[in-house]
């Protein structure tokens, strides 16, 4: 069967295909008088691509049974014109690494080498990846001597390619079949990667740069030293700077891999280049990759090199770089020995911190601010006081939002050390600026803290302090605002108990129901269906239901269908007198309702009466088929 078209479906056809023809061969009893010619009647074949230009060449496989095994027989390369979408060709590129089931498992996978090269020369980057992705997944499937014969070829070939793109697809496959091959098989890869890492064009240059580390993991300790590192000084002195910072991420897997005495030597004055590079790209890399290359090179090198380029990168002139650095702040200060670390966060770090607090990009500052918090716990309750305190109190104040939210996010750090109080005072106008944000996304994200806000500070300084901002919040005029808030409420009952809910909140809650705007009351259903969870059967039957069921004769019908769907929300958790005396003739009449929308989850709110009726009666002829009816294994609510 010849697979033409451009659709996604035809890659499924063509794996199904195989799988369908393999479980018949599977389940077929071949009978003697059967020929070759009888069961080629079976064949399945599928186009792949290769070249360029839309032309293509070879056939993926043609498969065929003999007596006792599937075998799969690579057809001739031919000139074939099959459909270039990308799209297709990057379904192929994924189907095909998973096919080596389908051509007669590993000793037949070598047949999809040729379809997987043809596809990881094509144009297109995503393509060529997947391409590449298949090829070395199925690497691991190859034999030694199949890794030799056909794979080691297919990547020398691509390697030596003339177009780019077959140079940057070689550069991805060096480090799976090195580790397999002979001695003399390695020096030929080792010698392709060489090259491709000198290459002309700066693209494969880049390719070769981004598996630098990857193919370092793999090689001898002695070629690390004579070849890996030479190439690695090449590429960090590149003229491109995208070439340069994939350098530096392949520093990181470099000096992991060699021994402490040979990293002053062969990796530091590189990596102190690309501290000081001229491009701002090179130097925000190493300020991303800078906790790594510390743990990578070690706490002596870090005390002598890495402290005072960490300086130099939260001084950079590029706010890009300054916020890279700001962002790795506390986990460089952990990292640091700790016979030295309180005396270079106090001397060398903190007065860069200082800063960067008053920095004029609001990015720095925020990176900063949320990772600042974090020193207290390393630098201990005496130097958070003296020294950090002023600092968070600043940034409490600042003119950016996203500051200030990063600071709140992050209090339970400073609870820990000094406790909350302290901050009480510069707090509380941060929270109600926050929380009165003309942008809705930052009034949400204050939303999500205030359960954590309201554990650390106590019930006390809740109520008197913020209650009313909870309030607030159900009736702001953003929907994504209301919602978050009655969840919030949720979750503060849950912290503070559902005594306080019925003294504090519940009033309130149950006052919006009179409040003209019909979106504000069904806030106070919504904000009831979440409480009666946590609020529990007494609270809500005495408190709640009363004012569900007073809302059903409301004049707005967006507020009646809601009530249906309060009732059918609680249901589960008022007992079985209530539903049947209470709820079901609400939902009757709700039934009997002129708009179609109340009528429907009206019905729909029916179907509980019965179903709970229903699980009830079953838990009760549980009890008695045991024998141990009692009012406490069988209780009302159900």
């Amino acid at each position: 069967m010849v697979v033409y078209g451009i659709e996604l479906r035809v890659l499924m056809v063509v794996t199904n295909s195989f799988k369908l023809f393999q479980n018949q061969l599977d389940d077929r009893e071949l009978m003697e008088g059967d020929s070759q010619q009888d069961l080629a009647m079976c064949r399945t074949s599928a186009r792949s691509m290769a070249g360029t230009e839309g032309h293509f060449k070879g056939a993926l496989a043609t498969t065929v049974a003999g007596s006792d095994t599937t075998r799969l027989l690579p057809l001739e390369s031919a000139q074939h014109t099959i459909y270039d979408e990308d799209e297709v060709l990057l379904a192929l590129a994924e189907q095909l690494g998973t096919f080596t089931p389908l051509v007669g498992g590993p000793e037949y996978v070598h047949c999809l080498l040729p379809p997987l090269e043809s596809l990881a020369t094509v144009e297109e980057t995503v393509v060529r990846d997947k391409a590449v992705e298949s090829l070395r997944s199925i690497s691991q499937e190859h034999s030694p001597a199949d890794l030799e014969a056909h794979f080691v070829p297919l990547v020398k070939r691509l390697a030596s390619g003339d177009w780019f793109t077959s140079r940057t697809s070689a550069c991805g496959l060096f480090s799976v079949c090195y580790p397999r091959v002979s001695s003399t098989v390695k020096a030929e890869i080792r010698q392709h990667f060489r090259n491709l890492c000198s290459d002309d064009t700066p693209m494969v240059r880049r390719a070769a740069a981004s598996k630098l580390g990857e193919f370092a993991k793999v090689l001898e300790l002695e070629y690390i030293k004579s070849e890996i590192i030479p190439m690695f000084t090449n590429l960090a002195s590149d003229e491109q700077d995208s070439v340069r910072l994939l350098a530096v991420e392949a520093c990181v897997s470099i000096a992991q891999l060699l021994p402490q005495e040979d990293l002053e030597s062969l990796v530091m004055p590189t990596l102190r280049q690309a501290t000081e590079d001229k491009s701002w790209r090179v130097r925000y890399m190493v300020a991303d990759k800078f906790t790594e290359l510390q743990k990578a090179v070690g706490p002596e090198i870090t005390k002598t090199d890495l402290v005072p380029a960490f300086q130099n990168l939260m001084k950079d002139c590029e706010a890009e770089v300054r916020a890279a650095a700001s962002h790795k702040v506390k986990e460089f200060c952990e990292n640091l020995s700790s016979d030295c670390r309180e005396n270079v966060i106090m001397t060398q770090i903190l007065p860069c911190v200082k800063e960067l607090v008053s920095d004029a990009n609001q990015h720095v500052k925020s990176a900063l601010a949320s990772v600042i918090m974090g020193l207290s716990p390393i630098l201990g309750k005496d130097n958070t006081i003296e020294h950090l305190l002023p600092l968070f109190l600043a940034q409490l104040k600042d003119e950016c939002p996203e500051v200030r939210l990063n600071i709140i996010s992050n209090l339970d750090c400073v609870n820990e050390v000094i406790g909350i109080r302290q901050l009480s005072q510069s707090l509380l106008p941060a929270i109600v600026e926050l929380a009165e944000d003309t942008k809705w996304r930052v009034r949400l994200a204050i939303i999500e803290y205030m359960p954590l806000l309201a554990g650390q500070l106590g019930v006390e300084f809740f109520d008197e302090k913020l209650n009313s901002l909870c309030m607030a919040w159900l009736v702001d005029h953003v929907y994504a605002i209301r919602e978050a808030a009655t969840s919030n409420l949720k979750k503060l009952v849950e912290k503070f108990g559902k005594d306080w809910a019925q003294a504090t909140i519940i009033p309130k809650v149950l006052a919006m129901s009179n409040d003209p705007n019909y979106l504000h009351r069904m806030t106070t259903l919504f904000c009831i269906n979440v409480l009666s969870d946590v609020c529990g059967q007494e609270i809500t039957t005495k408190h709640m239901l009363p004012t569900v069921v007073r809302m059903a004769g409301d004049a707005v019908p967006n507020v009646r269908f809601n009530v249906a769907k309060s009732l059918q929300k609680i249901g589960p958790i008022l007992d079985n007198s209530t539903l049947q005396n209470e709820v079901k003739p609400v939902l009757e009449t709700l039934n009997q309702d002129q708009d179609v929308d109340v009528k429907y989850f009206a019905q729909e709110a029916l179907t509980i009466v019965p179903m709970l009726r229903v699980r009830l009666i079953g838990r009760i002829c549980s009890c008695l088929v045991r024998g141990s009816f009692s009012a406490q294994m069988c209780p009302q609510r159900v």
